[in-house]
């Protein structure tokens, strides 16, 4: 690996100019396929082998105008102090309200609170729902402007009107947080080098990488619906790993030109040690995310192979691009001090940081990884109090009209208002849809948690399938309606006369969390199996790829403790711009496994790399230790940097989604890297001693040798520079 690595450095260096050009065209093209392909995008939550799907799709048949995937809209009505919404001047304004809506566009269907219900007991309050035949990404803009234009009217009259559901979701502009985290990422970069251009490469090679990523996603929506956190997280990860693959060949690439070699050669070396264990990251990243598709829920499949898909891109461009770029930098690299320095064959003789901390962390080893598990031990303590939940408009901000409608409606009606059970009876022939609605309503009234149940069934024209909802004493993301869903399903289960299945909204947040949650197990045995095959080829190891899953355990661990301390038990969440703490999104924990894994990997192998270099070039273990840890620890601190930098650029996104991954990910890159791989992990490894490198003979024969230390390329160069090269060299210090 290290061999041909070398080579595909040289050869980037060398023909800089076509690869650019190359890297141009395909920009070009991906860029121009975006342009003329890119469809709006209307994503189908659909969730394979589950009930609440299986209603759907029966609804999508039985029931062609019942839009039962489209967006809507609570619109809730208080009258003023003192009076009543029955007055006839409340009612006269909610009907012109309603006929304002009713001329909106892609409208599907419209409640009146005075024909249909509900009103609040005590007459202070009416609801309305309001249906729309697109869904709430598929919304356009003029159906919403009415929504909101009619609104206003009923406020205008003196009425309080606020508004919630899904059809006022937008998709939110996120390019702030992407510059802040480019931003903090150059002043880290010009801090690291020194230089300007030396810092804008790893940016401008990670910005072309997301360029294509995120233009392939576009281009990809001709062919299949995608999210909006898709390409968000695609733009996240690429930027994080672009930057810091960038960074790592980079920075060996600086180290080797110390060593008195040609510009050429010494990107070949770089390449060839640095960009191979730059290869086996992105690849550790990728097998990752590719992991989510045994979840089987398309949505987040879709997403994790966009985000890998760009994760692979980063790595390409930082073997091929970066060279390159490199090469027309040329000099400029480095500062004039840095390349006189480098002419004078001067080298760093005082202790590095570095070396100080990995010499203190290897003579007190058991020590200092017991401080280490300990210290996140207890930061991941909150993570035993988790509660798991798709977030509802009750997590909105108190300004939001969907807050205020939320509120009033649980105030006037009860929480269950907010997010009904919808009950699908699938019949068989000859039976009465009003009667099996009846009997199927009249079991489900006894349960526990159910407020009301709605007595109009609704059958279809062919009277082969009905309808009716239930309304729950609780609010959608409660553990009460998620038993009540678990009772009714149980209550109803092999009634005759018809098929019922629950669905709605509420029942679909239900099946993905629980969907979630048993996909789990198997996902984290994938991944860490995987990984540690692969860490195995790497390292020829037994115990350091055991230590790394389980550093890595420790670190999603105080994470997710952190997350459920901000985000659920809501310590210090005004400084993160958290409105309302809850429940942590039932998708966070299998995300956070998935990214932080792969991330997690990366520092290892970065780090511990060129431990083995060391180790396997004649040095003691320990000071084996010492050795690759002070040539890495600089390197890894400013690309860990910049990982956090980038992930917490993105804690204040709007997006329910991302910014607890922002804040997850961010959180889980410092613990990792400072704490984990360059704390515990050199303690153990020193506490292993010989031990950490050992793999039985039979093993090590049968494990190909993809040689990341560069090994095998360090004995065929002979450690010496072949007389092109001094030729190079001479030309190019001339």
């Amino acid at each position: 690996m290290a061999t041909y690595l070398y080579r595909l450095g040289k050869g980037a260096y060398r023909r800089r100019w076509l690869v650019l050009a190359t890297w141009l065209i395909v920009l070009l093209g991906i860029g121009t396929a975006a342009a003329t392909m890119a469809q709006e995008t209307e994503p189908n939550f659909e969730l394979p082998g589950t009930e609440s799907q299986a209603a759907f799709d029966l609804l999508e048949e039985r029931f062609p105008g019942f839009a039962a995937d489209g967006a809507s809209a609570r619109v809730v009505f208080v009258a003023e102090d003192g009076h009543s919404i029955t007055e006839s001047e409340s009612v006269a304004a909610i009907e012109r309200v309603l006929a304002e809506i009713a001329e909106a566009p892609q409208l599907a269907s419209i409640s009146n609170p005075f024909e249909e219900g509900p009103i609040s007991l005590d007459e202070t309050m009416a609801l309305a729902n309001i249906s729309f035949t697109a869904d709430a990404m598929a919304l356009s803009d003029d159906a919403r402007d009415a929504l909101t234009s009619a609104i206003e009217t009923g406020q205008a009259a003196g009425l309080t009107v606020e508004a919630g559901g899904d059809a006022f979701m937008v998709e939110p502009d996120l390019g702030t947080a992407e510059l802040v985290g480019l931003a903090v990422a150059a002043v880290v970069l010009a801090f690291t080098f020194g230089a300007l251009v030396a810092a804008g490469l790893p940016i401008l090679t990670a910005i072309i990488g997301v360029g294509i990523g995120v233009a392939g996603i576009s281009a990809a929506t001709y062919f299949t619906d995608l999210s909006s956190e898709t390409g968000t997280l695609a733009t996240m990860l690429g930027l994080a790993v672009g930057i810091d693959y960038a960074l790592f060949i980079l920075m060996r690439y600086r180290a080797e030109l110390a060593g008195n070699l040609s510009r050429e050669e010494a990107m070949g070396r770089a390449v060839g040690t640095a960009g191979s264990a730059v290869f086996f990251a992105g690849l550790t990243v990728a097998i990752a995310l590719t992991g989510l598709s045994v979840v089987q829920i398309p949505f987040l499949t879709k997403m994790a192979l966009a985000a890998a898909a760009t994760v692979l891109v980063a790595v390409v461009i930082a073997l091929t691009l970066l060279p390159a770029l490199a090469g027309i930098a040329g000099k400029r690299i480095h500062t004039r001090k840095q390349r006189a320095a480098i002419d004078a064959g001067k080298q760093r003789t005082t202790p590095t940081l570095g070396r100080r901390w990995s010499t203190a962390v290897v003579k007190r080893p058991l020590l200092t990884g017991l401080t280490g598990i300990l210290f996140l031990g207890v930061i991941a303590i909150p993570m035993t109090d988790m509660e798991l939940a798709l977030p509802d408009e009750g997590s909105f901000s108190e300004e939001s009209t969907q807050r205020q409608a939320y509120d009033f409606i649980s105030e006037g009606f009860g929480p269950g208002f907010n997010g009904p059970l919808l009950m699908v009876g699938d019949l068989e022939p000859g039976t009465d849809p009003f009667s099996a609605a009846a009997e199927a309503a009249a079991a489900i009234d006894g349960l526990e948690g159910v407020l009301a149940v709605d007595e109009q069934a609704m059958p279809n024209e062919q009277a082969d399938t009905v309808l009716f909802s239930v309304i729950p004493e609780h609010g959608p993301a409660s553990a009460e309606t998620t038993q009540l869903v678990h009772d009714i399903r149980a209550e109803l289960a092999g009634f005759s006369g018809a098929d019922w299945a629950v669905s709605g909204p509420t029942a679909i947040d239900i099946d993905i969390s629980e969907t979630l949650a048993d996909a789990l197990p198997f996902y984290l045995a994938l991944i860490v199996g995987l990984s540690l095959i692969l860490l195995l080829m790497v390292f020829r190891s037994l115990l350091v790829p055991l230590t790394a899953a389980l550093g890595f355990l420790l670190s999603v661990a105080a994470a997710m403790g952190a997350l459920v301390a901000v985000f659920q038990w809501g310590w210090a969440s005004s400084l993160f711009g958290i409105d309302e703490p809850g429940p942590i999104m039932s998708v966070m924990p299998i995300l956070m496994i998935g990214i932080v894994f792969g991330l997690a990997m990366d520092y290892q192998i970065f780090l511990v790399t060129r431990m083995r270099e060391a180790y396997v070039h004649g040095e003691d273990p320990r000071q084996a230790i010492v050795t690759g840890f002070s040539h890495s620890a600089r390197v890894v601190t400013a690309a860990a940097l910049i990982m956090i930098s980038v992930f917490a650029a993105f804690i204040f996104s709007p997006e329910d989604l991302i910014a607890p991954i922002g804040f997850g990910l961010a959180v889980a890159i410092a613990f990792d890297a400072f704490v984990v791989r360059m704390t515990i992990i050199p303690a153990l490894l020193s506490l292993l001693g010989k031990g950490a490198w050992w793999v039985p003979r039979w093993l090590d024969r049968i494990i190909p040798n993809v040689d990341v230390e560069g090994e095998k390329l360090q004995r065929q160069l002979g450690n010496s520079v072949d007389e092109a090269a001094q030729s190079e060299l001479v030309g190019t210090k001339s």
